[in-house]
């Protein structure tokens, strides 16, 4: 007898560590409003540790001596398209990048979990629940991610004395990319259009208001770089 050889027991902790798995990375994702979040990990680090089981059952079976790699290859290729829908992108932003990698790396868990490589599943989940959880916080508050953004500031006329906004905006650390005025008739004034940068972790709506409250200033609008 095969001591080696996958039994009905094997099967059911095997699949039963591959849905915890999938249901931590997947309630980290959900926790952040992610497209792939707790249904999708769990379904991936499932079906990976059932892919990985089949291809291990199978030589034992049939082949005697088949590779039981094979299948694994083709998941750690064939995830990347599940990847890929989860990216998304959002005018000049992209999001989903740091989930796309977590549903690859989940599925390899998943595969680790059906070869029966526990101490290696469980130490790499709980390496990329602290880079999930502790790494991104440190992540952007050492590299605040920036948007880049149209502003629009709108002046009563069109001789504007614009070096007050160009002060409260570079105070609030927003990177000025390129600065034009456009002007119009006497009566409807004149805009100021600067592309910025500026810093996710910086309140929109705080710097709106302190640029509208300038002495001239009819209207401001912050929007996405299309």
């Amino acid at each position: 007898m095969d001591t080696n050889a996958i039994t009905e027991l094997d099967i059911i902790i095997r699949l039963a560590f591959g849905f915890l798995a999938g249901a931590i990375m997947g309630f980290e994702r959900s926790s952040r409003r992610q497209v792939a979040g707790l249904r999708t990990h769990i379904l991936i680090s499932m079906g990976a540790t059932l892919l990985m089981l089949l291809s291990i059952w199978i030589p034992q079976q049939y082949l005697k001596g088949g590779d039981p790699g094979r299948v694994a290859a083709q998941v750690v290729s064939g995830i990347g398209f599940l990847g890929a829908g989860a990216i998304i992108r959002l005018g000049n932003n992209i999001r989903g990048l740091t989930t796309a990698a977590s549903l690859w790396f989940v599925a390899a868990v998943g595969l680790t979990v059906g070869a029966g490589m526990f101490l290696a599943a469980a130490l790499a989940e709980a390496g990329g629940l602290i880079t999930l959880l502790l790494l991104g916080k440190l992540e952007r508050k050492i590299f605040p991610s920036e948007r880049l953004k149209i502003m629009d500031i709108f002046y009563k006329n069109n001789n504007p004395e614009i070096n007050e906004a160009m002060d409260i905006i570079k105070n609030s650390k927003i990177n000025i990319q390129s600065v034009n005025i456009e002007h119009g008739s006497k009566s409807k004034g004149c805009r100021l259009r600067l592309l910025v940068s500026i810093p996710s972790n910086l309140d929109i709506a705080l710097i709106s208001y302190n640029l509208k409250s300038i002495d001239g200033v009819t209207k401001t609008v912050i929007k996405e770089k299309i």
